[in-house]
């Protein structure tokens, strides 16, 4: 069983008493053994060759990619998918976020394979590139790119969003705008310094949540429940197979983010298991959180799943009408603010971990080399984060001045990162059942395959438009491709950094 005393003390940083043993499983799953302007340019396979000056700086730790990752899934997101889910799912939003984490869990177990034995920047474009072939390798980071840039996109202008409407004299492309360029600016500080500040805001949240868990639950003994105390976990009426697959596709986009902590693999301080650890510990905490939140939340929702689904203008107020009504109206307020600076936050770290992309694809001479130059002082791909803070100010500050500004972006993302899912699981396959020929049926076979169809799936489930969008970048990578091919010069295969990682034995 999970002891969650050695998620704690990871979390702080300390050793809990009598954790020195753990069970098998969970030690194999979260193993501790995972090993200015002055610039330069650097290959990967010249990384192990050269100091710290012109890579990336290893000065993150354990505590800090579960920071990034957590930051990135945002805990308080469940404020704005809570309404939506709680019709789809007939109010058992708690067993929907039991299935969306399991099915999650999937590939976050091919990542933290992947990420320990590709211990690079890049992400998917490594780990297809590895595991698949150089081609796979270039698709699946320029998938993940469009993710990457409009996943930080929409987050900054929510942020605006609400920040104007709790100030309507501020306008929203003002709030939206400094929200990037503080953001981008921690960002060129160095990866420890946006961790310390993203800590910071990762503490809000989780305290804010926490003052929702106890008030509710003190509402709830005071004053009873306003929904069956096993709707959460049973729904309302009838449940079928087919409610609770539609729903949990839904809840699974919830989760989206913990993928992003792979990218700071170079930045690790520590042994490159840690890498996966951290991910599969982001996997579990985020789970935890919203299965409790949910349960607790549905209980005090002063309206049924019928009433909300026959009135969608409900969904995307439901939570905040829920704290407003059953617990306190000022707790509301403060929530709205507080998910605003967490979405914030959220495309921060999304920066972050695109530049990283855009860092290991120029290293190897698939995009402009300029993009993997590093910055002396701070140890980050300097060039990469500015251009991208760039193109964020442009797009979400041109989006907060639309009305449907915040529509339109929603619907181009999660098919890039969907893709990247895709790979990252083929990639467990072939690097370690196909090359390493390693004869572990489950592991290296099974939970890759299960996981790659449920992100067919939920591809498949995405909406037109996304579709859309992400068929035109993908047959804009097709054409680079194509173009590379007719120049001679074809995408360099990552054999040599793949074999740097730890592969003896799956995460």
């Amino acid at each position: 069983m999970l002891d969650i005393r050695i998620l704690l003390s990871a979390i702080l940083g300390t050793v809990a008493p009598g954790t020195s043993a753990l069970h098998a499983p969970f030690q194999r799953a979260l193993s501790e053994h995972f090993k200015d302007l002055s610039m330069t340019t650097v290959t990967s396979s010249q990384q192990h060759q050269l100091p710290t000056q012109g890579t990336l700086r290893r000065s993150i730790t354990f505590r800090d990619l579960v920071v990034y990752g957590l930051l990135f899934i945002t805990p308080t997101g469940i404020a704005g998918i809570f309404g939506t889910l709680y019709a789809s799912s007939n109010g058992a939003l708690a067993l929907v976020y039991i299935i969306a984490a399991a099915a999650v869990s999937l590939t976050a177990i091919s990542y933290a394979q992947m990420s320990r034995a590709v211990p690079t920047a890049g992400s998917v474009f490594a780990y297809a590139n590895a595991g698949i072939g150089p081609r796979s390798g270039f698709i699946g980071g320029w998938m993940m790119l469009l993710d990457y840039v409009f996943i930080p996109s929409i987050a900054y202008l929510f942020a605006g969003l609400a920040l104007h409407s709790a100030v309507p004299s501020v306008p929203a492309w003002l709030f939206t705008a400094v929200a990037v360029i503080l953001t981008t600016l921690c960002n060129l500080q160095g990866v420890k310094f946006a961790a310390w500040v993203g800590r910071v805001v990762l503490y809000i949240e989780f305290a804010l949540l926490g003052l929702v868990m106890i008030f509710g639950v003190v509402v709830l003994i005071n004053r009873g429940p306003a929904q069956s105390l096993i709707m959460p976990l049973a729904g309302d009426g009838q449940l079928t197979l087919v409610v609770l697959a539609a729903a949990a596709s839904i809840a699974v986009f919830s989760f989206l983010g913990f993928d992003g902590i792979a990218s700071f693999a170079e930045e690790n301080s520590g042994d490159p298991r840690l890498v996966g650890k951290a991910t599969i510990t982001c996997l579990i905490l985020a789970g935890l959180l919203l299965v409790a939140v949910s349960y607790v939340m549905a209980l005090l929702a002063p309206f049924s799943p019928a009433e909300v689904a026959a009135n969608p203008d409900l969904q995307g107020t439901a939570f905040y009408d829920t704290i407003r009504t059953s617990v306190a109206p000022w707790l509301a307020t403060v929530f709205a603010i507080v998910k605003a600076l967490g979405s914030a936050f959220c495309a921060m770290v999304g920066q972050a971990a695109a530049s990283r992309l855009l860092f290991a694809m120029a290293r190897e001479h698939t995009l402009p080399p300029f993009l993997a130059k590093v910055g002396r002082r701070s140890g980050t791909p300097i060039v990469s984060v500015a251009i991208l803070g760039g193109l964020s100010l442009v797009i979400a500050v041109t989006a907060s001045l639309q009305g449907d500004g915040l529509e339109i972006l929603s619907t181009t993302i999660n098919v890039g990162a969907l893709v990247g899912f895709v790979l990252v699981n083929i990639a467990v396959i072939g690097y370690f059942a196909v090359q390493r020929k390693s004869g572990r049926l489950i592991t290296h076979i099974l939970v890759p395959a299960l996981g790659a169809l449920i992100a067919v799936v939920l591809l498949v489930s995405t909406g037109e438009t996304a579709k859309i969008v992400g068929g035109a970048w993908l047959l804009i990578g097709l054409i680079i491709l194509l173009v590379r091919k007719a120049l001679n010069k074809p995408v360099p295969h990552l054999a040599e950094t793949a074999a740097q990682g730890t592969d003896k034995e799956s995460v």
